[in-house]
């Protein structure tokens, strides 16, 4: 890619970015582009990308023109989604990555979207996670949300990691070292009920055709195999 210079004319004015898209998406643009200390390609056309990002984060307010948020409690998976991303965004921060930050965000936002999602309990915290790189749409929600305070002053959602559990564990099942099906589990299965619970199976009752097996080498939460 050419390098900008004022002697060939192709230079990139920020106010007119800013004009166009508005100044979070190209403060989230430079962030995006890759770790602070290298130098980066810089391409107006990737900008669009992250104007589709902001307008699909702020649309999960509304419902069309109208303020749509609801008090009704979360469920798991979106109690996962956002704590998930205050896990990442935690770290990113303390190692200056603000580009991996800006995919979380994108991710999280596709997530919720999909799920519909508009509990308060979520977008809160979602907002106030996003407004360092993104301040004034972030202001702007956290008014529409009924905030007469600055969202600067609001404190930083705290992580909690018993939305990061898995409930269930999808262990791999082996029969001398060769994976055959998987098997989902409760993950806080002790060794000897999950070894009932794969000898039940149909699918390892055809495997071992009336005989009994050798060994079962069970690892928790990782992996089960059968020798037969």
């Amino acid at each position: 890619m050419e390098k900008m210079s004022k002697s060939k004319y192709n230079v990139v004015n920020p106010d007119d970015i800013c004009e166009e898209y508005g100044a979070d998406c190209l403060r989230l643009y430079e962030m995006f582009l890759g770790p602070l200390e290298q130098s980066k390609p810089w391409n107006t056309q990737g900008l669009s990308g992250v104007y589709g990002f902001l307008k699909k984060f702020y649309n999960l307010y509304f419902d069309g023109d109208a303020v749509s948020v609801s008090d009704d409690e979360p469920t798991k998976e979106e109690y996962k989604i956002l704590h998930t991303l205050i896990k990442k965004v935690f770290y990113d921060l303390e190692n200056f990555s603000f580009n991996t930050s800006v995919s979380s965000f994108m991710i999280a936002v596709n997530e919720l979207q999909k799920l519909r999602c508009n509990k308060r309990k979520i977008l809160e915290p979602l907002a106030i996670i996003i407004s360092p790189y993104a301040p004034h749409i972030c202001e702007e929600l956290w008014s529409v949300l009924g905030h007469s305070k600055s969202i600067e002053f609001a404190p930083f959602p705290k992580l909690d990691e018993k939305y990061l559990a898995e409930d269930e564990i999808d262990y791999p099942v082996s029969f001398n070292g060769k994976m055959r099906f998987k098997l989902s589990l409760p993950a806080d299965l002790e060794v000897k009920q999950i070894e009932e619970a794969i000898l039940k199976d149909e699918r390892t009752v055809k495997q071992l055709e009336g005989n009994s097996p050798k060994k079962v080498i069970i690892v928790p939460k990782k992996i089960i195999n059968i020798v037969i």
